[in-house]
């Protein structure tokens, strides 16, 4: 018997990072939003993998503060090698105004993109605005009437997208009418429900939500027109408004994580999003290509918040 439990105590010594523990993959918002999805995602994409050992993924749900309680109470765990924890575009752009205080591109571990995303305008199926143009015009003329919903406060990444969009039409952001909410997932049900007319949010979440027939997409933020179930909606650009929004989904992971895990992960995703299967998962869930990984994907971040720092300068929103 001592030789079994002696047996049994090496296995585990020597076994891989991932396999020495449950995996998490933390949420910073509500269910049913883009968050979600990427941990989702996140998690069957692991799964396909034959040598992996990620098959029993927890996900748990941190929302709050638009991804700011999210970011400093996982950073409180800076050294735990098997959480995952999800940022979006959004979160970047958050990084750049200020809004998780101090916080800094450099305060954690940038593991893996794992696709991109597109801005989008949705209206519920039976609204009165059949494209953007008619959406424009009614803000022009009367937008007290108008609630706009979007995931987080003014200066937010949704906030921002219908800001660009309307300026762009002739219009001052300021005069809008926004409700502020925790994730686009409570941000379409919050427009089922009449309690917005509009949401501003991304095409992977209105990919899910027009399958039920209940959404209209006015316009996708995109070069060109997207595959899938969105093929059918026209861009911004095509409508007379040249705005383009793309949002990168990833994970990263505390701070403190040693060198050898934090290179697991990274060796991990390179494999996982270098596969086909992974490949038509990404594209099930409404996510187009874009992959990086540990070194080139912290050049990224690290430019991108530099960017979007810029751009929110344009309406005074950085602290």
């Amino acid at each position: 018997m001592k030789r079994l439990f002696a047996l049994i105590a090496l296995l585990a010594a020597a076994a891989t990072p991932a396999m020495a523990a449950r995996v998490e993959c933390v949420v910073p918002s509500k269910p049913g939003g883009a968050m979600d999805l990427t941990c989702k995602l996140a998690k069957k994409g692991l799964q396909a993998l034959p040598d992996a050992g990620q098959r029993d993924m927890n996900i748990s749900y941190v929302p709050g503060g638009i991804g700011a309680v999210a970011w400093h109470s996982l950073l409180s765990r800076r050294a735990e090698p098997n959480t995952l924890v999800v940022f979006s575009g959004g979160s970047l752009l958050n990084l750049a105004q200020g809004k998780f205080g101090k916080a800094t591109a450099g305060d954690v571990r940038w593991v893996a993109a794992l696709g991109a995303d597109y801005g989008m305008i949705a209206v519920r199926a039976d609204s009165p605005y059949k494209n953007l143009g008619e959406l424009l015009a009614a803000l022009k003329k009367h937008p007290e009437k108008v609630l706009i919903g979007v995931s987080g406060t003014i200066g937010s990444q949704d906030w921002l997208k219908i800001a660009l969009v309307v300026k762009a039409a002739g219009i001052d952001p300021k005069v809008l009418r926004f409700v502020a909410l925790e994730g686009g997932g409570e941000a379409f049900t919050a427009m089922q429900a009449n309690y917005v007319q509009v949401v501003s949010g991304d095409a992977s979440e209105a990919t899910l939500n027009a399958t039920a027939g209940k959404t209209r997409v006015l316009a996708v933020l995109s070069e060109q027109r997207l595959p899938g179930a969105l093929a059918a909606v026209p861009t911004a650009r095509e409508q007379g408004i040249d705005v383009v929004w793309p949002v990168i989904r990833g994970l990263w992971m505390g701070p403190k994580v040693a060198d050898a895990d934090y290179r697991h992960w990274v060796q991990t995703f390179d494999r996982m999003l270098a596969s086909p299967e992974f490949a038509q998962t990404r594209a099930a869930y409404g996510l187009y290509p874009f992959a990086l990984t540990g070194d080139a994907l912290t050049a990224y971040v690290r430019k991108a918040v530099d960017d979007y720092g810029k751009r929110a300068n344009e309406f005074g929103l950085v602290r």
